[in-house]
């Protein structure tokens, strides 16, 4: 933190997108600057570039190291040396190193302590392809770089719901041999203990998605309800987290199941990420959870189609830098409150003095 204010590291994403316009739009709101310290990692002349192709207005202050940032300025650090083309709708390789070197860049600040949160922009994930970035998106690299042999668990997050993903970027074809029992309870694992800790959610409910068509019918469209998943719930509901379902997807979103709970475990992409973005709209978030690091990101990709033209809502970057202060905040109340913990003494009943045994201690 810095001046009491949270630094907030924004990476500049594919240069051929949205990225740029959304930044600008957002830190043209004098509250935004007001609510924490920007530093966006990225090229001074790429963003004016956008600046000017989009007639926007946004000042920003170029600094060469995040040590440098200003409270009350659009900060952005200078990781791109060399001259590069910009070609708006385009995936490109030269968009991609340099989605790749800002991303770099920023991680090694992260690790040197020097901003709080990281928000990301949309990357292209065939484009920034390379030798030192074969991942299928931000999560499995983030998680590589800073995992500490911590695993990472997706989560769409907006106002209404929370969908965690068993399987993240996976074929479809692949999808079924990756449901296991060992794979299931360790993803609500990682969300029970997130949504306590990054949301302040006391005892989690959640309910966890069928694989197949009609929750199974019992057997009859796909065995993994009653061999794979059922039993994994028997046991999380053993160690105390509150699990609930199988549901079949298409009646649990069309009949509004998820107000009832503090999160939804899906098997996979698809089934959680259609229905979430579409009743989402425009302000859904991308949340990385599991890792020391706090990062969001918009929920929405690089919008090659409208890159450029000035239509690019800024509304999704604006909620992912909103959860990324609350969730940052957030857990650390929760890590100060369990910082210390008293140990839990008793009254042994069996004691006729009914006198407190402070040497008896509760495991």
């Amino acid at each position: 933190m810095k001046n009491g204010k949270i630094c907030v590291a924004i990476t500049q994403g594919d240069i051929n997108g949205v990225g740029y316009e959304i930044i600008l739009k957002l830190f043209s709101e004098p509250t935004m600057l007001d609510l924490c310290i920007p530093i966006v990692y990225g090229s001074p002349k790429v963003a004016t570039y956008h600046r000017k192709a989009m007639e926007l207005t946004t000042n920003f202050v170029t600094i060469q190291k995040a040590e440098e940032a200003v409270d009350g300025r659009l900060n952005l650090v200078d990781c791109i040396v060399d001259e590069v083309k910009i070609d708006f709708g385009q995936p490109t390789e030269e968009s991609g190193k340099c989605a790749l070197k800002a991303l770099e860049r920023a991680m090694e600040d992260y690790k040197a302590g020097l901003f709080d949160v990281l928000v990301t922009a949309p990357i292209n994930k065939s484009a920034i392809q390379c030798e030192s970035f074969k991942f299928p998106g931000h999560t499995e690299y983030i998680q590589e770089r800073v995992g500490e042999n911590q695993e990472a668990l997706m989560i769409l997050m907006n106002d209404v719901m929370r969908v965690a993903l068993v399987t993240t970027h996976l074929p479809i074809r692949d999808v079924a041999s990756a449901i296991t029992q060992e794979a299931v309870m360790r993803k609500a694992r990682i969300f029970y203990e997130t949504l306590r800790r990054d949301f302040s959610v006391t005892k989690p409910r959640i309910a966890v998605l069928a694989l197949n068509p009609h929750a199974g019918d019992d057997g009859l469209l796909g065995g993994e309800e009653k061999e794979v998943i059922i039993p994994a719930m028997q046991e999380l509901e053993n160690e105390g987290i509150l699990c609930f379902g199988p549901y079949a997807a298409d009646g649990f979103f069309g009949n509004k199941m998820y107000e009832h709970f503090d999160g939804v475990l899906a098997m996979y992409h698809d089934q959680g990420l259609a229905p979430f973005k579409t009743l989402a709209m425009t302000e859904g978030v991308n949340f990385t959870a599991g890792l020391p690091i706090v990062r969001t990101s918009p929920d929405h990709g690089t919008a090659y189609d409208i890159a450029g033209q000035g239509q690019a809502d800024e509304a999704s970057m604006r909620q992912a830098i909103y959860a990324a202060i609350d969730i940052y905040r957030n857990r650390k109340n929760y890590d100060e409150a369990h910082a210390n913990p008293l140990k839990k003494y008793y009254h042994d009943r069996r004691d006729d003095s009914d006198k407190l045994r402070l040497n008896a201690v509760e495991e």
